[in-house]
């Protein structure tokens, strides 16, 4: 059995909510991309706390690169994460399958919202592969954040998706996959980021206040 996830916290201990953002299948917990929302959330007066799965933090203490690892196990860690911090007045997401895996387990763990940076529809290139099932039936309030031109699901795409009422879509403009728009776009990277940031400020402030106690940690 895996050992519990070490955590990396930004913010806070006594924040109004605590978001635990998980990273994305080929990238670590500290990459600027990830490390921009944890920073971005702490110094909004949020807790942000980040995580690894196991095939990721074993890269980290061997150098030797895995691949992400099945599906249970991924599931596991994430609830593992939500069993040490405590539901309540948490909010569970992550860039694109961190954040696909914590919307697989947001009804079951019972966390206060879903927030995805950028959530894999479907593979690149098979638009028929859709990822989306669950997503049609979730009762957690949820936060997607999708750039336009995002190769796993461009807003062409999601448009024909029917998702469940909890859901909701937040555009980027002429973002990619990591929110990255096109230099002839008119919109810099650094504005689709900071945007993402606002949305997900909203969001939280617009969650009812979470019943029990607060995060463990």
């Amino acid at each position: 059995m895996a050992s519990d996830p070490e955590l990396l916290i930004d913010g806070p201990k006594d924040a109004k909510w605590t978001v635990a953002l998980a990273h994305g299948a080929g990238a670590a917990m500290d990459t600027p991309f990830i490390t921009h929302f944890a920073v971005g959330l702490a110094e909004r007066g949020y807790r942000a706390i980040r995580f690894e799965f196991p095939y990721m933090a074993s890269f980290r203490t061997t150098g030797k690169r895995k691949p992400p690892d099945r599906e249970p196990v991924l599931r596991e860690a994430w609830l593992k994460v939500v069993a040490e911090l405590g539901p309540e007045r948490l909010v569970i997401g992550g860039k694109s399958m961190g954040g696909r895996i914590a919307s697989l387990i947001a009804d079951e763990a019972g966390v206060a919202g879903l927030i995805c940076l950028g959530y894999p529809f479907h593979p690149v290139g098979k638009p028929d592969q859709l990822r989306v099932q669950h997503l049609q039936m979730i009762k957690t309030p949820t936060l997607i954040l999708q750039g336009e031109r995002d190769p796993f699901g461009n807003r062409e795409e999601v448009a024909g998706y029917k998702l469940s009422p909890a859901v909701q879509l937040k555009w980027l403009s002429n973002g990619e996959h990591s929110f990255k728009p096109r230099k002839s776009s008119g919109t810099t990277e650094q504005e689709n980021l900071e945007l993402a940031l606002t949305e997900i400020e909203n969001f939280l402030e617009g969650l009812a206040p979470g019943k029990g106690k607060k995060p463990k940690r």
